[in-house]
């Protein structure tokens, strides 16, 4: 049995590129960019009125200009215009090019129209309310580099440049897979002796957060019906998630079928609680990735978070960091290994903190809810005392 460090630092050997695909611009969403994107033209493309008012040459109000007569009123979308009198004005609206011949403008606020002229009520600044042609960014700069993540601020800049299509980095084709004779679909009505699937809509759930679109399949507990399916499911899938089936029970057939099917075993059974049974391995051939959870539903709730979601984000080129958080009362784990609680947060003096939850051990689902993520505690000689800073996986 391995640590959980050095198990951790084994999955995440396997991350790996699954290539680069175009997709259309509102699929880009939370997608990682694949290219670089530069300015096609100036931003923004021209000097551009920031306010609602009248348009001047500054020189007319320097001598002594102070009311001018409008000659006209210009809109944004409008081709530009020009002032063909520069002791006139033009009416402008925000967003419209700067007309010829102007350089200020004089917000509505701070003029009077009357009898179409305009009268200045306080004293302006040169170039004042225009955004310059080219001030945020020059023709051919990088606006987005290669490997952000796009969120919708990017979707805007990618429309902008007119990027109908995007290229992002490909993700792994996922199949999850539920096995036990005691699960029933979500549709059914179960026996005494038998339960609705959710471990594995939960982990359905999770992976369309991360925009995966996986497929779910229901083996049975036999072990030819598991070897023909999984066998299948290898060659068409890059990575399989199970939930069940790694346990010592007479019908945890997996870590047997995988050997079988020439899936190398790169480790099994973690020194953590919950989910210690955790299988995870590696067809060579294929190169698909196998990672096989404990059934309970927070041991697996609690390793998709910890090994599968890591390695899904190296994999596809976003960083993983830990996150702190300071506990609210005293924490001992003296056990020898890794100890995962669930963990409700709040803020307190400008401080993350979590109070564990009680909860009645790896099989209580209900508890999920409440939870907001885990901590995880290391072992230690001493307990952790009341405010320490402990790592926090967020699940919310």
């Amino acid at each position: 049995m391995i640590t959980y460090d050095e198990a951790f630092r084994r999955v995440m050997l396997y991350a790996k590129e699954y290539g680069v695909e175009s997709v259309p611009l509102l699929k880009s969403n939370c997608r990682v960019l694949a290219e670089t994107i530069h300015a096609d033209r100036d931003f923004p493309p021209f000097h551009r009125a920031t306010k609602d008012g009248i348009a001047i040459n500054f020189s007319s109000f320097e001598n002594g200009t102070n009311t001018y007569k409008i000659e006209a009123v210009v809109g944004a979308g409008m081709p530009q215009s020009e002032l063909q009198n520069t002791a006139n004005c033009l009416e402008i609206m925000t967003g419209a090019v700067l007309p010829q011949n102007t350089d200020t403008i004089i917000m509505y606020e701070d003029i009077e129209i009357k009898d179409g002229f305009a009268t200045i009520l306080s004293v302006p600044e040169v170039g004042q309310n225009i955004h310059i042609q080219g001030a945020d960014k020059l023709k051919g700069t990088a606006l987005l580099e290669k490997g952000l993540k796009i969120t919708p601020a990017e979707i805007g800049i990618l429309a902008s440049v007119g990027k109908r299509k995007v290229r992002v980095t490909k993700l792994p084709k996922v199949l999850v897979i539920s096995t036990g004779n005691e699960l029933v679909a979500v549709s059914e009505t179960p026996k005494p002796h038998q339960i609705r699937t959710s471990n594995v809509i939960s982990l359905q759930a999770a992976l369309s957060a991360e925009h995966v679109s996986a497929r779910h399949m229901h083996i049975s507990d036999n072990k030819k019906t598991i070897t023909k399916k999984i066998k299948k499911a290898l060659k068409e899938h890059d990575v399989l998630l199970l939930s069940g089936g790694v346990s010592k029970g007479k019908f945890d057939f997996i870590p047997e079928v995988m050997d079988d099917l020439g899936v190398e075993k790169v480790f099994h059974k973690v020194l953590q609680r919950p989910g210690k049974p955790f299988w995870f391995g590696i067809h060579d051939n294929l190169q698909t990735l196998v990672f096989s959870f404990p059934g309970n539903p927070v041991s697996t709730f609690v390793n998709y978070h910890s090994y599968f979601l890591p390695w899904f984000k190296n994999s596809i080129g976003i960083g993983y960091g830990d996150q702190f958080v300071k506990i609210d009362e005293t924490v001992s784990n003296n056990t020898g290994m890794m100890l995962f609680h669930l963990v409700k947060t709040y803020w307190e003096n400008g401080s993350l903190y979590a109070s564990i939850i009680a909860n009645n051990g790896s099989g209580d689902l209900t508890s999920l809810s409440e939870a907001d993520g885990f901590i995880c505690l290391p072992h230690k000689d001493t307990a952790y005392e009341k405010e320490a800073l402990v790592v926090f996986v967020g699940t919310k």
